[in-house]
């Protein structure tokens, strides 16, 4: 049973939240029936860890072989490899934001981004995304810190030829390790 709201100054805070609702339901409703919605629900760096998982047992399907990073300046080994793992859920502007991307010991980052029933996954050399990617912070402490901002429906250039689907990902992790070996 809803209960009745007497006072004026709540009940012109409740009619602006009731406006509100409906930009904040409509992105949910996209996701609605996804199986990566839950994602959604999860804080910031829990979805970065969940997305590592993810990349993780999808490399081990795809019989790579997974194990976990022997320091904190990479995520996994993928057939001794040092890799970061960057995760992203689609924008409401329709791009992903891979963050936090670091200078650090590693060989290659894996960038999937989830939408709500799709998935778009790059295997990029280290120098490749670097390169590519802007500072995501300002200030003095700006630079250490850089992000890639992908269009799924209009991928740059430089950028297609590491990815996009799963398939055309899995072909871009084969063919940087078998050119290691």
């Amino acid at each position: 049973m809803a209960r009745e709201i007497r006072d004026p100054d709540i009940q012109i805070l409740a009619g602006i939240s009731s406006s509100l609702r409906a930009d904040y339901v409509s992105d949910d409703l996209q996701w609605e029936g996804s199986p990566f919605a839950w994602i959604k629900t999860k804080p910031s760096r829990q979805r970065g860890a969940i997305g590592e998982k993810l990349i993780a047992g999808w490399c081990a399907a795809r019989e790579f072989d997974v194990t976990k990073a022997p320091d904190s300046e990479c995520d996994r080994l993928i057939e001794g490899l040092r890799v970061e793992i960057k995760f992203s859920t689609l924008w409401k502007n329709g791009r992903y934001k891979f963050q936090q991307l670091r200078d650090q010991n590693y060989k290659f980052v894996i960038c999937l981004g989830v939408s709500p029933f799709d998935a778009h996954c790059w295997v990029i050399p280290k120098d490749i995304a670097w390169d590519h990617s802007i500072p995501q912070h300002g200030g003095r402490r700006g630079s250490d810190t850089h992000w890639l901002d992908v269009s799924p429906n209009n991928v740059e250039g430089w950028l297609a030829k590491y990815g996009g689907t799963l398939s055309q990902a899995h072909t871009s992790l084969r063919q940087i390790i078998l050119k290691r070996q």
